[in-house]
């Protein structure tokens, strides 16, 4: 097989692979909802620094129609809600029903009538050229099975001249929040190594890599900084443990397998690690994320 097929032909066996790991993660996220809705305000407050910085390297202000890529329980939209105020529009997209429907609930409890929510795929989205006045996504594009086509199609409901922001996580070792549990969860479920390019929380760890795809979907002028945080929350160490294992899926598959005598040892251990980010206001994280940020050109 010449060169240039073999690499067409990986490349079409890494997409399938993809959407199928893509489907999968569907179907986890689809059985999580229940939780992100539960913690939906904690989760707000967690991650509210990474909603801050999307606002301000997206440039959104009051009156913008804005979309927000793979919302979940309706986050950062809902935040986004109350900036652009009832002048503007916030649309969110996912791919989880379940997701779509709390976070449509929580716009209606909020009384928001500016919030639109809707099922669909980054790379195929339901809106015209030229819609919104910003786009953003946090902690989102890692788990879309075809990133670049998702950017270009992202490019083309934006207005010229506007941007396109997207947050992802930095190194394991850096985020604590999400790298802590994850050593204790080794000692009693082996998992076999993670492929670079697979869904994933650190899929874009690596310095440049989101850049990169910013680059081949023809953003204009890409741009990446690192934005160093503290992920913050007033609860306890037992009540962050029950708040991380409803968030994770894999987390209660887990616990459920585990005997009652391996479930005390997992969680005294999980509990003492958790322990050394325990304040008197609460839990509190060194955190670190990227922020990816283009443009869309406008037409000569």
């Amino acid at each position: 097989m010449p060169d240039s097929s073999r690499h067409g032909f990986n490349h079409a066996v890494d997409t399938i692979a993809l959407m199928q790991t893509e489907r999968q993660l569907i179907q986890e996220w689809s059985a999580t909802a229940l939780f992100w809705d539960k913690h939906r305000e904690i989760i707000r407050q967690l991650f509210a620094p990474v909603t801050d910085a999307l606002v301000e390297d997206a440039q959104i202000g009051a009156g913008h129609t804005v979309l927000d890529i793979a919302t979940g329980q309706g986050e950062p939209a809902l935040s986004l809600a109350a900036l652009v105020g009832p002048e503007g529009k916030v649309f969110g997209i996912d791919p989880v029903p379940e997701m779509v429907a709390a976070a449509a609930r929580a716009a209606d409890k909020l009384g928001f009538h500016n919030t639109q929510f809707e099922v669909a795929f980054a790379d195929h989205l339901p809106y015209p050229n030229d819609t919104f006045d910003a786009v953003v996504s946090r902690f989102g594009v890692m788990f879309i099975s075809s990133p670049v086509d998702a950017v270009r199609e992202i490019l083309r409901v934006l207005k010229p001249g506007r941007k396109l922001s997207m947050a992802v996580w930095h190194s394991a070792e850096t985020n604590p929040f999400l790298s802590v549990l994850q050593r204790v969860v080794e000692k009693y479920s082996a998992s076999p190594p993670v492929a670079e390019n697979a869904p994933g929380a650190f899929r874009y760890a690596r310095p440049g890599k989101l850049r990169d795809i910013f680059v081949e979907a023809d953003a204009a002028a890409p741009t990446e900084r690192l934005l160093q945080f503290r992920i913050k929350a007033p609860i306890s160490v037992d009540d962050f443990w029950t708040l991380r294992c409803e968030m994770s899926e894999k987390l209660r598959e887990l616990v459920a397998k585990l005997s009652a005598q391996q479930l005390a040892d997992f969680k005294s251990e999980a509990l003492e690690v958790l322990g050394l980010y325990s304040t008197d206001s609460g839990m509190s994280f060194p955190a670190e994320v990227l922020i990816v940020t283009g443009t869309k050109s406008i037409p000569v």
